[in-house]
């Protein structure tokens, strides 16, 4: 799918995220809050690291659906004070709870990791 069908689905308030198992190769599907923004993807979570993220560090190739629409991308954990992260922590917090300070938006995300999927072209 391209960046128009990703526009298409951006309200949507969950994504079906499927990675593949780092131990047992096999589909792993959670889903969660995301936001969305020139074909990029933004996924947070607070507290330790879970399995789907430790899958996404050995294996970042993953498929997602939203609203219906399916798609394929590469994921990757965000430094935490990188320019991505900051832009992923504004869309984030934006989407779910509207405008908020710069303050606010950090300390809510204070413990959080961030995530990014870029995606791919379409065929």
């Amino acid at each position: 799918m391209s960046h128009e069908s990703l526009a298409r689905v951006v309200n949507g308030k969950l994504i079906h995220l499927t990675t593949l198992g780092r131990k047992t190769g096999k589909p792993h599907m959670v889903e969660l809050w995301f936001a969305a923004r020139r074909g990029r993807v933004y996924l947070s979570h607070e507290g330790e690291e879970t399995d789907w993220m430790k899958n996404i560090r050995k294996n970042g190739g993953v498929s997602f659906e939203i609203g219906g629409r399916n798609f394929t991308g590469t994921a990757r954990l965000l430094e935490n004070n990188s320019d991505e992260a900051r832009e992923g922590k504004v869309d984030l917090y934006e989407k779910y709870y509207g405008k908020a300070s710069k303050e606010t938006i950090e300390d809510w995300f204070s413990r959080s990791k961030l995530l990014l999927i870029e995606l791919h072209p379409a065929k």
